[in-house]
């Protein structure tokens, strides 16, 4: 009996699925890479199981803090680092600067233009006593201002500067005359005194008026 159990175990040992068992076994132990644990799904959905950790082994690097290549400059904000701006020098002030070539003078002429041709344009249009009287009332008090900036001073000698005082003058007293006309022309007779408000004359005072203005203008031009 013994030796039929005996026989019976040395067959079973010799077939190919133990051989294979055994050679499976023997890999398993003598292998260290780890193996997946796979398990078959009879329904024929796919592998189930749990794959072996590939980052294992792996070191991660950390990259460095980067530096400047520069260094800081010392007391940067300080006024022992900073050049004074070189004012002194011609060079930097024509060419840096830009330093303004025109005069006070010129520039206050210059302004003058627009009220010289609002007025002319009054004339030409022949605007109301109201409208014109306004515009001379401000063409004059600009040149008594400009009279008391440069009284004394060479700018009052310029031929430039006489033409605007003349000028604001003749047009202060067109202004007094149209304005005494609309006051008095329909009391007085065309005789008389009352020939000074007659408006032919008038109209006439106007046009003297409105040459001496496009001459001025012209000076003023040749000034700049």
């Amino acid at each position: 009996m013994r030796k039929i159990i005996l026989i019976f175990l040395i067959m079973l040992l010799s077939t190919p699925t133990c051989q294979a068992f055994g050679w499976w076994n023997k890999e398993k132990k003598n292998n260290n890479t780890p193996q997946a644990e796979i398990e078959v799904e009879p329904s024929g959905s796919g592998y189930r199981g749990t794959l072996p950790d590939l980052t294992k082994g792996f070191k991660t690097t950390e990259p460095d803090n980067a530096k400047p290549v520069f260094e800081n400059s010392k007391k940067f904000n300080s006024s022992d680092e900073i050049k004074p701006v070189p004012r002194d020098n011609p060079a930097f002030v024509n060419i840096i600067l830009k330093e303004d070539k025109t005069s006070p003078y010129l520039n206050d002429i210059n302004e003058l233009m627009p009220q010289l041709e609002n007025l002319l344009l009054c004339i030409e249009n022949s605007d109301s006593v109201q409208k014109f009287n306004a515009k001379a009332y401000f063409f004059n008090k600009t040149v008594e201002y400009l009279i008391n900036k440069y009284n004394g001073k060479p700018e009052s000698s310029y031929y430039s500067f006489k033409k605007l005082t003349e000028l604001s003058t003749h047009t202060q007293s067109v202004a007094n005359l149209r304005a005494e006309a609309e006051k008095y022309r329909p009391y007085m007779a065309y005789s008389g005194a009352g020939y000074l408000y007659n408006e032919n004359v008038i109209n006439q005072q106007l046009e003297y008026l409105k040459t001496e203005i496009e001459n001025t203008i012209v000076v003023l031009k040749e000034a700049n």
